[in-house]
């Protein structure tokens, strides 16, 4: 068996009943009586079942990963940002509410146990700025284990865990943020629960988004389940130079390179390349966002009052970089944490 997830990743960019498929402009645009649905559903769940919940689906909470306390604390923290922090002015405007739909609990389908379970832990709810979709970083993460797959015998890509730590989106919208006591407790569950229904010799968990925070709480909650052996990778570790060297950490060059060169149609052409200088004149410097990330209040006046859009960083970074080499960079570091994985199995 594999994963239907051909119906869960889009073809094109703001063309998907996945609400983490559209930009942050797109989303802004919506009627207040748009219908947005979270879904609470059982693993092995068919993502095209779920599309049909709703005009715009977000990615699902499971079962099997939440206890009764536990799926009220993150239901009750996506509710304080989602679609808007409560701190964002543009919550005094009308905009879609979100509904909650619980599916029943069903058993999952029997699968044969892989050598190598491999998922990602994303933010796939953030926002990404204005030609971007808001799950830009699942999108790097499944191009780098799609393509492990290929070349690697008895890799499964299972389904990505879709919720994580954030800050940077808060300001803007239509992101979702875990603290990190949820995150972890969500992560331990879930590999559990992977474990077993799946039962792989061994597990790899990868993410882009990069938070300290977000990454510390992912492998506090794999090495507080039952998975051994795994191994955890930050897919840009190996881009510092490229990204964050350079003052580019967040919806800039090094992610509008990377989009493009996994499908071209996930960039919106409204913004994308014709108005790469529009975009650079409302992005946020990576020194500002690292210094005001301590104190989300003024994070949050400080984009408002410069009306910025989402990017973090140096979008005329783009023209400094090949695609190519920081696809090559990624892959080859994965490879070589699957290549320690299979001497620790």
């Amino acid at each position: 068996m594999t994963f239907d997830l051909d119906n869960y990743f889009p073809e094109r960019i703001n063309d998907s009943p996945w609400l983490a498929a559209h930009t942050l402009d797109s989303l802004l645009q919506l009627p207040a009586d748009h219908d947005l649905v979270l879904p609470i559903c059982s693993l092995g769940t068919r993502f095209e079942e779920l599309s049909e919940l709703g005009s715009l689906v977000l990615p699902p909470l499971y079962h099997e990963a939440l206890s009764d306390r536990l799926k009220q604390r993150i239901l009750e923290r996506i509710a304080t940002c989602f679609p808007f922090h409560e701190l964002c002015a543009a919550r005094r405007q009308p905009h879609p509410q979100l509904r909650i739909v619980e599916l029943p609990r069903r058993p999952p389908p029997a699968i044969a146990a892989p050598r190598i379970l491999a998922f990602s832990v994303d933010t796939a709810v953030e926002e990404h700025g204005p030609h971007l979709p808001l799950s830009t970083d699942t999108l790097q993460s499944y191009a780098v284990l799609h393509r492990l797959a290929q070349e690697t015998d008895g890799l499964l890509v299972g389904p990505p865990l879709e919720y994580g730590q954030l800050t940077w989106g808060l300001p803007f919208g239509y992101s979702v943020d875990l603290t990190a006591d949820l995150l972890q407790e969500y992560v331990r569950n879930y590999a559990n629960a992977m474990l077993e229904w799946i039962d792989p010799e061994s597990v790899f968990v990868v993410d882009v988004h990069g938070s300290l925070v977000h990454r510390t709480a992912i492998v506090s909650g794999l090495q507080a389940s039952g998975v051994r052996p795994f191994r955890f990778r930050w897919l840009h570790d190996p881009l510092v130079r490229f990204a964050a060297d350079r003052g580019d950490q967040h919806a800039g060059g090094v992610e509008t390179a990377l989009i493009e060169s996994i499908n071209p149609k996930l960039v919106d052409p409204a913004h994308w390349p014709q108005g790469i200088d529009t975009l650079a004149e409302q992005q946020m410097s990576f020194a500002t966002a690292v210094e005001l990330t301590p104190d989300l209040a003024a994070l949050t006046r400080y984009v408002e009052e410069n009306s910025l859009n989402g990017i973090v960083g140096d979008i005329y970074n783009y023209r400094r970089l090949e695609a190519s080499v920081l696809m090559s960079e990624m892959l080859d570091t994965a490879r070589s944490d699957l290549r320690q994985l299979a001497a620790s199995s």
